[in-house]
């Protein structure tokens, strides 16, 4: 199943000029854990970062420097790693593991950003597929034990 058919399409933005305090509730306003940063590039956004909660609390919060006076690009990590929506899950999954990361910008053939992938699509995703497993095991009992009686 390539990621474009089940990453989110729903991806909240920020330029490398926004500063921490905006993100921060940026990411309340929209109830998510990331930002992905993009530059505008040839009519598409092109993402060169990616700024997460926990990247706030640790470099901002916990250090105790003013949320207002840095920039989402001050704290964002020097490289994103990003798949090919045309990617498979398992290749995906591989790659997440690599960079260790557990969220990914999809991109298009061009570059341009297209969904974000995370650690908590795929466990939801895997978890539905496991319960319909499950339902086929006991349904197939069912019907062996309704054949045989």
């Amino acid at each position: 199943m390539p990621i474009g058919e089940i990453c989110n399409r729903e991806v909240v933005i920020a330029e490398r000029s926004l500063s921490v305090g905006e993100a921060a509730r940026l990411m309340r306003s929209h109830h998510v854990g990331d930002l992905v940063v993009v530059e505008r590039e040839a009519g598409h956004n092109r993402p060169v970062g990616i700024v997460t909660d926990r990247d706030i609390v640790v470099e901002v919060v916990a250090a105790g420097v003013n949320p207002d006076a840095l920039k989402v690009g001050d704290i964002m990590g020097p490289e994103v790693a990003t798949v090919r929506e045309s990617e498979g899950l398992f290749e995906a999954l591989r790659y997440m593991r690599d960079k260790g990361v557990r969220r990914m910008p999809v991109v298009g053939p061009d570059g341009g950003l297209v969904g974000i992938l995370t650690l908590d699509d795929i466990l939801s995703l895997l978890a539905e597929e496991m319960t319909e497993l499950a339902k086929l095991v006991s349904h197939e009992r069912q019907r062996e034990a309704t054949a045989r009686a």
